[in-house]
């Protein structure tokens, strides 16, 4: 009985997807679930599974091709002897997706943000036959930008675990069923990894992560990562992974690659020690002549810039403020502040509360062009940009006009933190109005940002420096004097916000900080 074999949809927003490479040719026999091809879309790469055991009689499309979703690129032809061994065996086989005769409740793998299509489950919090309540945490999960706990949709008994801990499924995968007759009796199951992944697309399906065996080494991996490690002569015991539970991923092994070569091994990173920090030469050495390809999170970044510059035209505006008197503030009172909030003082929530309280009087920089209107948001939600070692992120306090200084340098210490250990929820990446961006952290004078859509305006953060200062008394008599000065770059949407404006709000921000006279808690 022919099969067809059709290319899968590879998340919502993924309409084709190019054939990488065949792994099996016209001819081959193929056992049902056995990798079949590989595919590569703008979001992921992966190995497609035979939908059954048979002989792959045809093949319809070539590598390198391109082809829409739903198209058939091949077709399986049964044999007798494998429809008997699965019919045979279907006591023990896993219903399908989203199928289940005891009439429970499917528990998916949640969308953990608009980039984001798969998820790797980290741990179980109950396991199969224990009672839940409805919202209590169920499971724990990690993606390439938020960790996760993920409550139960209903209350009941967690009557089946289709995955294990270390498995990667795509979103609305079923992960576990709750209730139903299994529910009722002795019967909850776990079902293995091994088992089928849920269907993504009639007769297509991802091939599960799989844990390896190297000695007495562990190795979580993925198929695609085993085959392009197999292709290169790599070991990947050497290779260090970044993935939940140091599971390997494609960007790891690819990274391994740009910096090593085919067929070489580097020793796991060890912690730094004196005299042995790399320096600036040796990085350099190493990645000399190097493709280095881009991680997921450096793609979605590069193509939200374009975006970006292609939709607003943008103008920059800079003001030298001057911060003696808040950073007379910080250096008084900073011991007692960490003492009583738990966080230390920095300059940060100073330059927070006064683009919160500019905002509050031009409403307009805090506003965004949407279908011809300008919209002004309920609230002032303050982004603020944090670099990683793998891009960038920028988490939102939400409502930042109803928060204390003390509550907003809590928030931007918990986000920050967070951010950097990927553990941010997907609403605390959402909702932004207006972002902040600390360039100068490195010693910058000032930087030109590029605004976060769908906002109209950010504010880059320059340097702060000690200066030769022209000051003049009341009486006009000049002097000069050392001070602490610091630039601030505001990039804002010249289709919604003058130069008017964007000067009217610089100068309230401006008179807030060098006049600073707020409590600081």
């Amino acid at each position: 009985m022919p099969t067809d074999v059709i290319m899968p949809q590879m998340g919502e927003s993924i309409f084709e997807g190019t054939i990488t490479k065949w792994l099996k040719k016209a001819g081959d026999t193929v056992e049902k679930d056995e990798p079949l091809f590989e595919i590569s879309t703008d979001k992921v790469d992966a190995e497609i599974p035979s939908p059954v055991a048979g002989v792959l009689s045809e093949i319809k499309v070539a590598e390198g091709a391109t082809v829409e979703i739903n198209t058939v690129v091949a077709v399986v032809t049964e044999n007798q002897g494998s429809r008997n061994r699965e019919q045979g065996s279907g006591a023990s086989s896993p219903a399908p997706a989203g199928v289940h005769v005891s009439g429970g409740t499917d528990v998916v793998m949640p969308q953990m943000g608009e980039s984001i299509f798969e998820g790797t489950i980290t741990k179980w919090l109950k396991k199969a036959g224990d009672t839940v309540e409805k919202d209590e945490p169920l499971f724990e999960i990690s993606t390439d930008k938020v960790d996760a706990e993920i409550p139960a949709p209903v209350a009941g008994v967690l009557s089946e675990i289709m995955f294990h801990e270390g498995a990667t499924v795509e979103i609305n995968t079923v992960v576990a069923v709750i209730g139903g007759a299994s529910g009722a009796n002795t019967s909850a199951s776990v079902v293995s990894t091994e088992a089928p992944a849920p269907t993504l697309a009639p007769k297509a399906q991802l091939a599960p992560p799989q844990v390896v065996s190297n000695g007495s080494e562990r190795i979580r991996s993925s198929p695609l990562v085993r085959k392009i490690a197999q292709d290169n002569n790599l070991d990947l015991a050497q290779i260090a992974g970044t993935g939940a539970g140091g599971r390997i991923g494609k960007e790891d092994v690819l990274r391994h690659l740009s910096l090593h070569g085919p067929g070489s091994a580097a020793p796991k990173p060890a912690a730094p020690s004196s005299g042995a920090v790399p320096t600036l030469t040796q990085a350099f050495s190493e990645l000399r002549g190097q493709r280095v390809p881009l991680t997921k999170m450096r793609a979605i970044i590069a193509q939200r810039m374009v975006e970006s510059v292609a939709t607003s035209p943008h103008v920059y505006t800079v003001y030298k403020v001057d911060m003696t008197r808040v950073a007379r503030i910080r250096a008084r009172d900073k011991t007692r502040f960490e003492q009583k909030h738990g966080v230390k003082l920095t300059f940060m929530p100073f330059i927070a509360v006064a683009a919160v309280e500019a905002l509050r009087k031009f409403p307009i920089v805090n506003a965004a062009l949407e279908d011809g209107t300008i919209h002004y948001p309920a609230n002032i939600n303050l982004g603020i940009a944090v670099a990683l070692e793998w891009g960038l992120i920028v988490p939102v306090i939400k409502q930042a006009e109803e928060r204390s200084f003390a509550e907003i340098a809590k928030a931007m210490n918990d986000l920050a933190l967070r951010a950097r250990t990927k553990k941010l929820l997907p609403e605390e990446v959402m909702g932004g109005t207006f972002t902040l961006t600390n360039s100068g952290v490195f010693g910058g004078e000032f930087g030109t940002p590029i605004i976060n859509q769908p906002e109209s305006a950010i504010l880059a953060i320059g340097g702060l420096k000690k200066e030769p200062v022209v000051l003049t008394d009341a009486d006009g008599n000049d002097s000069i004097a050392i001070r602490s000065m610091q630039h601030f770059c505001l990039g804002f949407d010249h289709r919604t916000i003058d130069g008017a404006d964007s000067g009217k709000f610089m100068s309230a921000f401006k008179k807030t900080l060098e006049g600073w006279d707020r409590e600081i808690g």
